[in-house]
């Protein structure tokens, strides 16, 4: 079936497959290696696909030295040597599951008081969290509990919850949790941002409306009403003011089409939303969505039109919501619970899109991939965040970079970028890795210190 919803990672549309027999765990191929690792860095629901796929292992151990730079001119350089294993396990898509954290041992700058270990790695519970990179077990994307890392996650429509990710602040690390389940005609997703701590939680529920009035469709999902509230309770990653919101959505597929791995659907959208208990803040939305899947190429695409009223905005818990409950960027220096979002419109576009000149394979392998969403209002600011991802030479090398920049046009923009490559030698059992970027680092006194990271060095797995 194909579907509108937006998951942590993108979720291709089904195509069917052959089965096969179960075969024992043995040392994965690279490209089946990196695909197993990629899928599991960011927690997600699992989709659809042969439940009786191989299992496999990848056991994994690199070491690079890591330094973090002040860019304020204030404070004093740190040197790391950062040790991280890492063992994931992959049997299909009904389970997955992937373990490790970078462990950041002292070398030099250490101010008084600072530990071997990196103290703000490991000083709350929720630290705790980075250790379960992913763990997910469902029979297909309806029906599936995972727990882990939060990377580019949408909360189904995604207009309260979109391209979020739980652990932007260099200091908190948390684990998250997810559940979706379908019971006739409802399908419903809940999370908690925070496994260990009191942090985001939120629900969407979305109703199948063909299938209540006039039963069982053959192709269900054509007309949904959906309704969904998140709380943040601002207790953990840094204490921050709680706040509410809510939001209800109705979509209509107009055109699908389908034929055996090719797909294609066109669907539009509107919604209404606020927060609860403040009187005149809300928002409403109407655009349009389109999803296209071949066996190399995986599209996703959405136009929307946005109208904001009392400080209530589409998407606040987005990719930018770890900084910005401490403080928006800018012309308000306030976190975003207390802050007045301007009265105005917004347009809003997401591109996501996956290629392969191989073939998709449930968007495992990818040559590229590109995942941008450009936000522009009325009253002159523009928020845009993005990854690319690419790989070249037979896919021994990887290159990611990824960009956020929010409140362009204005004072106090905010800008953060990081890239990493890594290439493959030696029939790659061995590789190299380099990385850097920039940081903000949440204060007790809910400023953002600037900073940035570097790091170079090795790996080693058993991968053949």
């Amino acid at each position: 079936m194909f579907s509108h919803r937006s998951w942590a990672v993108v979720l291709p549309l089904l195509l069917p497959g052959v089965g096969r027999a179960e075969e024992p765990a043995v040392p994965p191929r690279w490209e089946e290696a990196e695909a197993v690792i990629r899928e599991l860095e960011a927690a997600s629901p699992p989709v659809e696909s042969d439940a009786t796929s191989s299992w496999t292992n990848v056991l994994r151990l690199e070491t690079t030295t890591w330094t973090l730079l002040p860019r304020s001119g204030a404070g004093e350089a740190e040197g790391f040597v950062q040790v991280e294993p890492m063992v994931a396990l992959d049997q299909g898509e009904w389970f997955r599951l992937n373990v490790g954290a970078p462990l950041r041992l002292r070398l030099w700058g250490d101010d008084a008081g600072a530990g071997f270990v990196r103290k703000e790695d490991w000083d709350t519970l929720s630290d705790w969290g980075q250790v379960v990179r992913l763990f997910s077990v469902g029979v297909d994307a309806s029906n599936a509990v995972w727990a882990g890392r939060m990377e580019g996650y949408s909360l189904l429509s995604g207009h309260l919850v979109r391209r979020y990710g739980n652990q932007l602040n260099p200091d908190y690390h948390p684990a998250g949790l997810g559940a979706s389940g379908t019971l006739g005609p409802v399908y419903a997703e809940a999370f908690v941002s925070d496994l260990l701590g009191a942090r985001l939680t939120g629900a969407e529920v979305a109703l199948d409306v063909q299938h209540v009035l006039f039963g069982r469709p053959a192709v269900p999902g054509r007309y949904t009403l959906a309704f969904s509230a998140v709380h943040d309770w601002g207790r953990a990653g840094g204490v921050s003011a709680p706040m509410t919101l809510a939001h209800v959505d109705g979509t209509a597929v107009v055109l699908r089409r389908r034929s055996r791995d090719t797909g294609l659907e066109v669907h539009v959208l509107g919604g209404w939303g606020g927060r609860p208990g403040e009187g005149g803040a809300w928002g409403a939305v109407a655009g349009v969505g389109l999803e296209a899947v071949s066996s190399t190429v995986d599209l996703r695409a959405r136009l929307e039109g946005r109208l904001q009223r009392g400080g209530f905005r589409q998407g606040a818990f987005g990719p930018d919501y770890e900084l910005a409950r401490f403080q928006v960027a800018g012309l308000s220096s306030a976190p975003l619970a207390e802050s007045s979002f301007p009265r105005g419109g917004s347009a809003y576009g997401e591109v996501i899109l996956g290629w392969d000149a191989v073939r998709l394979s449930g968007m495992r392998q990818r040559h590229v991939f590109v995942s941008l969403g450009v936000e522009a209002f009325t009253w002159g600011r523009v928020d845009v965040d993005g990854r690319m991802e690419a790989q070249l030479f037979h896919r021994d090398l990887s290159l990611g970079v990824s960009g956020l920049a929010m409140g362009m046009g204005q004072s106090r923009a905010r800008y953060l970028v990081s890239a990493e490559a890594r290439w493959r030698f030696l029939g790659g059992r061995l590789f190299a890795v380099g990385q850097g970027g920039t940081l903000l680092f949440p204060t007790p006194e809910r400023a953002l210190r600037p900073g940035a990271f570097a790091g170079v060095g090795l790996g080693v797995d058993n991968v053949r």
